[in-house]
């Protein structure tokens, strides 16, 4: 009974320390170096433009969900399900748009 119980501990010693080995070679070679940037707004703007950029693949998926959903709802003739779409792919494009729509509403700034 002693012998399991070490061959045991041996075994969860040795995956610790394979994990601990991991993830000091994780860190090591996933370091970046961080440079400051000249312009600070150039900084907002480029993760403006990135978050703007993950929004728009979003509402593309909501959109294309939209879509398929529109034409299940031709396929089976349920007026629920085509106005759930019709209304999905409003929202889609919506979200897909919302740069262009916020700039639009604070007049291009």
């Amino acid at each position: 009974m002693k012998n399991i119980k070490t061959k045991n501990g041996k075994k969860m010693l040795l995956k610790l320390g394979v994990v601990s080995i991991y993830a000091v070679i994780c860190s090591v070679v996933m370091a970046t170096n961080v440079f400051a940037a000249d312009d600070p707004i150039a900084v907002v703007n480029n993760l403006s433009n990135f978050i703007f950029g993950l929004i728009r693949a979003v509402g593309m998926i909501i959109l294309g969900f939209g879509v398929v959903q529109v034409g299940m709802s031709l396929k089976s003739h349920d007026p629920t399900q085509r106005a759930n779409g019709i209304m999905t792919l409003a929202g889609g494009t919506v979200i897909t748009f919302a740069k262009e729509i916020l700039t639009l509403i604070t007049g291009g700034q």
